[in-house]
C-alpha cells in the first residue's frame, strides 16, 4: 500500500439528529456524508497526498482536461452494517480491478488494489455513523462512489499528466422507491449505448450520458428503463442503461449476454453466475437476439427476466415495449421464484445473514 489517508475532521459535520433523520429515509444519491477521500497522481510523482477531508466543492480550473475531453471513470459499491455493528463491503477487490480496466481504456493511471480498498476503509472509518443500522429492514446501506478524473489544466488532446482520485459516500435506501416490482422496459432502436472498440466495457460517465436521451424516450412511452442492442446490427441484447440482464429458461439455463467489449462487466452479474450454480441452474454467457426475447416470453421458453447491478441488486423485468409492439411480462408482482431466490441469497451474504463461503465480504470497520 503506497497511499495513506490522514484525516482532517470536518469543521461543520451534520448533527446526530439531522443524520438520524436522513438515515430514517435516505432515498438514493441525494444526501452525502461529512467527509470525502482525495488523492493526487502526477506523471512525475505517481500517487501521493492521500487524505480524508470535509465533503465539499471541488476546485477545478476552467481548462481542466476532464471538462473538455471527459477523461474520467468511476465505481459504485456499498458498505453494509451487520448485526454485530461491524461494517463490510461486497467484493471491493473486483471493483478495484474494474477501475483499473476502465483506467486503461481512458488512459488514466492504475491504482493499487490495496490503496483502493484502503481509501474505502479510511472514509467509512471516519463516517461510520452514516452506515444505516442492520435492523429495521429496507435494504439500507452506505453507497460508496470512488471516481478519478483528469484535473490537469491543459487543452491539448493527450492523456492528462495530473489526475485526481476521490471517494464520496451517500446513505442509500432501495434504488426503486416503489419497492420490488417489475420494471417496464423500452427497446431503443434509434440509439446505441456503445459500439465495437468504444468505451462500453469501461465504467465512465460518457456511457451513461449517451443513455439519457433514450431514457427520456422510454419515459415518454411509460417505461422505467431502456434496453440497448448491439450498435452494429441492432440484433443482440446488450444491457440496460446501468444494469445487466439475465434470462431464466424453461430448461434450467440462466443466460446473460456475452461480454463483447461493449457491455460493462458488472460485479453483481459475475456473482450471480456463481450463485446460480448453487440453485441448480446452468449459467451461460451467450449472445441473445432480441427476437429470442420476444418469442421466448410468448412461448414460455423464457420463464423469468431480471436486471442486476450494485444499486438495484436484482430487479424483476416486466413488459418490453417498442415502437409498434410489446412483449408480455413473465414476472408476478414481486418477480419469479428464481429472481427472488437469487436476490435473497445475495442480500443475505451482503448483510451477514448467511455464511460467506466465497470469501466475497471484506470488513471495513
Amino acid at each position: 500500500m503506497t497511499l495513506s489517508f490522514p484525516v482532517t475532521p470536518a469543521a461543520n459535520p451534520r448533527s446526530s439528529q439531522e443524520r438520524d433523520e436522513i438515515l430514517a429515509n435516505p432515498g438514493f444519491g441525494t444526501n452525502f456524508t461529512d467527509h470525502m477521500v482525495v488523492a493526487t497522481w502526477s506523471a512525475d510523482e505517481g500517487w501521493h497526498d492521500g487524505k480524508v477531508v470535509e465533503y465539499g466543492p471541488i476546485t477545478l480550473m476552467p481548462s481542466a482536461a476532464v471538462l473538455h475531453y471527459a477523461q474520467e471513470i468511476f465505481e459504485g459499491l456499498k458498505a453494509y452494517r451487520h448485526e454485530d455493528g461491524s461494517v463490510w463491503s461486497f467484493r471491493p477487490e473486483a471493483n478495484a480491478q474494474r477501475l483499473n480496466r476502465s483506467a486503461s481504456r481512458l488512459a488514466l493511471p492504475q491504482m493499487d488494489e490495496e490503496d483502493f480498498v484502503g481509501s474505502l476503509r479510511a472514509l467509512v472509518e471516519v463516517d461510520k455513523d452514516w452506515v444505516p443500522s442492520a435492523s429495521g429492514g429496507g435494504e439500507k446501506s452506505l453507497y460508496l462512489r470512488p471516481f478519478m478524473y483528469a484535473s490537469e489544466a491543459f487543452l491539448g488532446v493527450r492523456p492528462a499528466r495530473e489526475v485526481t482520485y476521490s471517494v464520496i459516500a451517500s446513505p442509500a435506501g432501495a434504488y426503486f422507491a416503489g419497492g420490488l416490482k417489475p420494471v417496464t422496459l423500452w427497446l431503443s432502436t434509434q440509439y446505441a449505448r456503445a459500439g465495437r472498440g468504444g468505451t462500453g466495457a469501461a465504467k465512465c460517465g460518457g456511457n451513461y450520458a449517451s443513455s439519457l436521451a433514450p431514457q427520456l424516450e422510454g419515459i415518454e412511452q411509460g417505461c422505467d428503463q431502456v434496453v440497448f442492442l448491439d450498435a452494429s446490427t441492432q440484433t443482440y441484447i446488450e444491457e440496460l442503461g446501468g444494469m445487466n440482464l439475465f434470462f431464466v429458461m424453461k430448461d434450467g439455463r440462466i443466460i446473460t449476454p456475452q461480454l463483447t467489449g461493449s457491455i460493462l462487466e458488472g460485479v453483481t452479474r459475475a456473482s450471480i453466475l456463481e450463485l446460480s450454480k448453487e440453485l441448480g441452474l446452468d449459467p451461460r454467457e451467450e449472445q441473445i437476439e432480441i427476437e429470442q426475447w420476444k418469442d421466448g416470453v410468448r412461448s414460455g421458453e423464457i420463464q423469468e427476466i431480471f436486471a442486476c447491478g450494485t444499486a438495484a441488486v436484482v430487479t424483476p423485468v416486466g413488459e418490453l415495449k417498442w415502437d409498434g409492439g410489446s412483449a408480455p411480462s413473465t414476472a408476478g408482482e414481486g418477480g419469479g421464484e428464481v429472481t427472488k431466490s437469487i436476490r435473497e441469497r445475495l442480500l443475505d451474504i451482503q448483510y451477514g445473514r448467511a455464511e460467506d463461503i466465497h470469501g466475497w465480504m471484506t470488513r471495513l470497520v
